[in-house]
């Protein structure tokens, strides 16, 4: 059954990952995207081997970041700088609902791809934009990967140990909730347009996505002058809200903030009933007082059975008790309500097979989320995206090549 948003046809002149992540969220709620690319480079992650120092190339050839950022797309070729290749471009708007970019202010400018200009040929575009910093400011025009918005929104200075330098998050995730709040920036005007018949464009930035999605941390500090502490097991105040390594290495985290409700059964289930009535962890206040104290026998106590075992027994005798497995990402598809909800799914790729790949946050009832079809090859659907929507026939694609237009 087609997904929510069929129907809607989008334009992405895209590069990296902002705004194809946007547009595959969109792909995946069933739109049809058509993915510009540049006629001689494509999209420079087609081109990217390693990523904080992991190959990302798979032994047939497959990109696993072109793969992540651009399923359910259709790619085509097209030469932006060429008089010509920009009228093809207007046409393809005239026709579609949505514009998505992520091109520098500069590249912008440069091919004329602005929504003033593209709005001329399509009055009610929806105009879907990713920048680094955002389009005003004194840093607005300079180049900026996830990594710089990482450090300027000043998350990094929040992970890890309390005296630790700070930390950079391994992979793209300032990219991917910057192309996530972008389709529902998208989707919103959609609703928008539907209502009052406008079109509109929509601007998102790597860095103020970062601040967003750090929003209690911020207000804290904002509201309070100072920020949240940075978190050491050494010194959580609750003991039944920490994490414990267990005998086989691997870790389990606690996260009650009812200490009281759940403390006998806890007690009762860890082997350790003594510690129900010891006068220093008898209630909330005493185990605040004596925390370091009772996380270290609980520290103890942890290590002498596997992770598995202690899952088994928290979830026969905890009574209710929020716990969980500390999963390593390698470890997710064999987490039963991972896969029982599709935030992991099997895909059918036409040369890896049967892989297994992210699959949708979401749930239609009706018109459910799905992968359609998996990263394109570069330029694959040229022929057919400007024959079936712009009616051009076979002599005209041979004009258009040899004149270096596609």
């Amino acid at each position: 059954m087609p997904g929510p948003l069929e129907g809607i046809k989008v334009i992405e002149c895209g590069g990296y990952l902002s705004a194809p992540s946007a547009c595959y969220i969109l792909g995946d709620l069933g739109a049809e995207i058509i993915k510009i690319e540049d006629r001689v480079k494509g999209d420079p992650v087609r081109g990217m081997e390693s990523t904080f120092g992991r190959g990302m190339i798979m032994p047939d050839g497959t990109n696993i970041l072109f793969e992540t950022a651009n399923r359910n797309k259709k790619s085509i070729t097209l030469n932006l700088k060429n008089e010509r290749g920009k009228e093809i471009l207007y046409r393809l708007i005239g026709v579609s609902d949505v514009f998505c970019t992520n091109y520098s202010l500069p590249a912008i400018e440069e091919l004329n791809l602005d929504y003033e200009n593209l709005r001329q040929y399509n009055p009610k575009l929806v105009y879907g934009l990713a920048t680094g910093y955002g389009s005003l400011g004194p840093d607005s025009r300079k180049r900026a990967f996830d990594a710089i918005a990482q450090a300027r929104s000043g998350i990094m200075t929040t992970i890890g140990e309390p005296d630790s330098p700070p930390s950079q998050i391994a992979g793209a995730l300032f990219d991917q909730v910057t192309g996530t709040i972008l389709a529902g920036g998208i989707m919103a005007a959609l609703i928008a347009r539907n209502k009052k018949g406008i079109g509109q464009k929509i601007e998102v930035s790597l860095l103020g996505s970062g601040i967003h999605m750090q929003a209690y941390n911020v207000n804290v500090t904002l509201l309070r002058g100072r920020p949240m502490p940075r978190s050491s097991k050494k010194t959580l105040r609750n003991p039944l809200a920490n994490h414990y390594e267990c005998a086989d290495g691997k870790w389990l985290l606690l996260c009650e903030a009812q200490s009281d409700r759940f403390w006998s059964a806890f007690c009762s289930a860890i082997g350790a009933p003594e510690l129900e009535n010891d006068a220093r962890f008898s209630s909330a206040k005493a185990r605040r007082e004596n925390a370091f104290e009772l996380t270290s026998i609980l520290e103890e106590i942890f290590k002498t059975r596997t992770r598995a075992e202690w899952l088994q027994i928290l979830e026969a005798r905890g009574m209710g008790m929020a716990f969980s497995a500390i999963n390593e990402l390698t470890e997710l598809t064999t987490d039963a309500q991972i896969m029982a909800n599709d935030y992991i799914i099997d895909v059918e790729h036409p040369t890896l097979g049967k892989v297994k790949m992210t699959g949708f946050p979401f749930k239609f009832s009706e018109t459910p989320a799905g992968v359609w079809r998996t990263a394109p090859q570069f330029g694959q659907h040229t022929e057919e995206v400007l024959m079936d929507l712009l009616g051009f026939t076979w002599e005209e694609l041979e004009k258009l090549k040899e004149a270096e237009v596609i």
